[in-house]
């Protein structure tokens, strides 16, 4: 028979053990993290030493598509680890993201370029989007007293894990030059283990599981809409296209960098290859950083607030950044705009249980992903486009225009219902008698 005391200790013991689900969590982000290593690969790719000798466009290609099915990925995966749990998609999404890496592995010829696109590019993208996801939503159920910080550690693993792969990666491929997909065997394997070990953790908590002394914030600096939204009814009203529009643009300016990087820091601030190689890879750790720094500090400062500082922030460095001549200023610029990029994944998915709720806020949030995609195309052809030779001021002058612009967004973001909340409560102090008055 459970008793009250029983119960009660159960719940104790739940929440001091869940962080070790947010340890599992950020074990399957780091594997799904090191997708972003492409760049070593890519630049193997194209080297005469290779069996493919591809152009810079033709490497791209791979790892373009893999960030445009992660918007499926993530829908999915969304949807149905509301339905089924998390465990199961989150196992699903690392083994299906496995296969499509090993098939990558197996394209050992220029004519097989095929195969690394369908493995690395279609498989592997929606796979990542499928256990992407699942963490996310799973640990706000958790962590109801601390979504931002605990959204910004789970993506913050998915940041780091290119930090953690790249010097792997580089090692492969020089063992592997004339086939550097080869190494894809070796790392397919190890991304399939952290994503197994971390994902058998993985389960929702109890019915009636409960933080010990937190209750839903009405007033403060995060609130909540206090109703759970399906879907559809969230994509009914304005708030989800506000939000989704706010980390389409955030996505726009950090990976408007972040695509230029390493030519952009030899350019301007006069880097050798070598040094610029070692940045891009430091920067990588700010990208990681970020969600969890910004991800705590929306709890502080409030989601809104939090974005129109990232805004804020990556709009004045850009103005600065073409003039950044001194390589000390250009990194510390640089550097921020990273914390801030990484901060929008890190900052967004609370956002996304704080406005409808945590029972469907992965799938909420999963569809939301759709600004990362859109970003990640936009930021890249727009910086590419408006760059002249060397000369970058029109180009980051014009993403800091758009930055600064769209601090206007998070500024008439509200929670859906709090105004008529506010309203509701003004009536009834309206409505009540004068304290001292004698009721009839």
């Amino acid at each position: 028979m459970t008793t009250p005391d029983t119960a009660g200790d159960a719940n104790a013991r739940l929440v001091r053990t869940r962080w070790l689900l947010a340890g599992a969590g950020v074990l399957l982000q780091l594997s799904l993290g090191a997708v972003y290593a492409w760049s070593v690969f890519s630049k193997a790719l194209q080297s005469k030493e290779s069996v493919f000798a591809l152009t810079k466009s033709q490497a791209a290609v791979p790892f373009s598509v893999t960030i445009g099915m992660i918007f499926l990925g993530s829908f999915v995966g969304g949807r149905l680890q509301d339905r089924r749990g998390p465990r199961l998609v989150a196992i699903t999404g690392g083994v299906v993201y496995a296969i499509g890496i090993l098939l990558a592995g197996l394209a050992s010829t220029r004519g097989l370029f095929w195969l690394l696109i369908l493995g690395y590019g279609v498989i592997a993208g929606f796979g990542l989007g499928l256990g992407y996801i699942v963490p996310v939503a799973m640990l706000q159920k958790w962590f109801p007293d601390k979504r931002g910080l605990i959204t910004g550690i789970a993506v913050g693993g998915f940041g780091f894990g290119a930090v953690i792969t790249s010097p792997i990666a580089q090692v492969l491929v020089n063992h592997y030059k004339a086939v550097p997909t080869r190494s894809f065997l070796w790392l397919g394997f190890g991304y399939l283990i952290l994503a197994l070990v971390g994902a058998s953790f993985f389960r929702n908590p109890p019915e009636g599981f409960r933080v010990p002394g937190w209750q839903p914030a009405t007033t403060g600096p995060v609130v909540t809409s206090g109703r759970d939204y399906s879907p559809p009814e969230a994509l009914r009203g304005r708030h989800w296209y506000q939000l989704t529009a706010i980390l389409t643009l955030n996505v726009t300016a950090g990976i408007a960098l972040i695509s230029v990087a390493s030519a952009a820091s030899q350019d301007i601030a006069g880097l050798s290859s070598g040094a610029a190689a070692t940045f891009v890879g430091v920067m990588g750790l700010f990208n990681g950083a970020g969600r969890i720094f910004w991800g705590a500090m929306s709890e502080r400062l409030g989601r809104m607030v939090a974005f129109m500082a990232m805004l804020g922030i990556q709009g004045i460095c850009f103005l600065i950044l073409p003039h950044a001549t001194a390589p000390a200023l250009f990194v510390i610029l640089a550097a921020l705009v990273y914390l801030c990029y990484g901060g929008g994944f890190g900052t967004m998915p609370a956002t996304a249980g704080d406005y409808f709720g945590l029972p469907n806020a992965g799938a909420i949030y999963g569809l939301m992903i759709v600004g990362w995609s859109i970003g990640g195309v936009i930021g890249p052809l727009l910086v590419a486009g408006l760059i002249n030779g060397k000369v970058y001021t029109t180009a980051f002058t014009t993403i800091a225009v758009i930055a600064l612009v769209a601090i206007a967004l998070p500024l008439v973001t509200r929670v859906p219902g709090i105004r008529a909340k506010a309203a509701g409560a003004a009536e009834a102090a309206e409505a009540a008698p004068p304290t001292g008055a004698v009721s009839a």
